[in-house]
């Protein structure tokens, strides 16, 4: 008999909207969650979120960025609609990241009053 992991491996993205992330990101021990915007460099200058770490996903740096993270930490990823951070998030679950949540575009994310940095 194999033992699984339910989710797990099932090749689904996890992805939650701007509001549902709303709702969580106050909780958030910020020891055990990494917030990462996948823009690039010009897009994340002209506003981003609060505690936000950047990471060019077409940079062609971010797989080797994503090598240095805690696989056991929880992260969000967003760029502009949410393609990207998509892409990004399945990388990384690939990769052997087993909480990574795709939060979707940062337009949404600032209309639902997320605190953000301009």
């Amino acid at each position: 008999m194999n033992c699984t992991t339910p989710q797990q491996g099932d090749g689904k993205l996890k992805t939650i909207s701007a509001t549902e992330y709303k709702e969580h990101h106050e909780k958030i021990d910020n020891q055990k969650v990494m917030l990462v915007d996948v823009r690039t460099s010009a897009e994340f200058e002209a506003g981003h979120l609060q505690k936000t770490q950047h990471a060019d996903f077409l940079s062609g740096q971010f797989e080797k960025e994503m090598q240095t993270w805690d696989k056991d930490k929880t992260y969000y990823l967003y760029c502009a609609s949410g393609n990207r951070s998509g892409k990004a998030a399945k990388l990384m679950e690939e990769a052997g990241f087993k909480h990574v949540y795709n939060i979707g575009g940062y337009s949404d994310l600032k209309s639902a009053g997320l605190p953000i940095e301009e």
